[in-house]
């Protein structure tokens, strides 16, 4: 596959993955400055790394979820929280994930986790 194909079906799945709303504005955003960046992610996260067959989609967006809930990084969770419902995940597994990162992340981390995922789980439609 080359890179132009890499790219393609990585701006399919980072579109399903996380829904064209949220990937048309960071296109609009994307300047020169960050056009590389974008082309990078989209390339590589999302047409190398969330592509393989190794791991149910499902998967992977739990494992994003925990990651970033030890990274700290409250904006990509939202944005991952978002996905992972999109992803087919539940709210139950998300519980989940987040009671066992209160263990392995700590309690802080954890209840921002929770806090952020609540606010998620109460703007979704029903």
């Amino acid at each position: 596959m080359d890179e132009r194909e890499r790219f393609e079906m990585g701006m399919k799945l980072r579109r399903e993955v996380l829904g064209d709303t949220h990937v048309d504005a960071a296109i609009a955003k994307r300047n020169t400055f960050g056009e590389a960046f974008q082309d990078l992610i989209t390339r590589y996260a999302w047409g190398e790394i969330w592509t393989r067959p190794g791991l149910p989609r499902q998967t992977r967006s739990l494992i994003t979820v925990a990651m970033l809930v030890a990274l700290n990084r409250e904006e990509e969770l939202r944005l991952h929280l978002r996905a992972a419902l999109r992803n087919g995940v539940t709210q139950e597994e998300i519980r989940e994930t987040l009671l066992q990162s209160a263990i392995y992340c700590g309690v802080p981390a954890a209840n921002s986790a929770f806090r952020i995922a609540q606010d998620i789980f109460t703007e979704r439609p029903k």
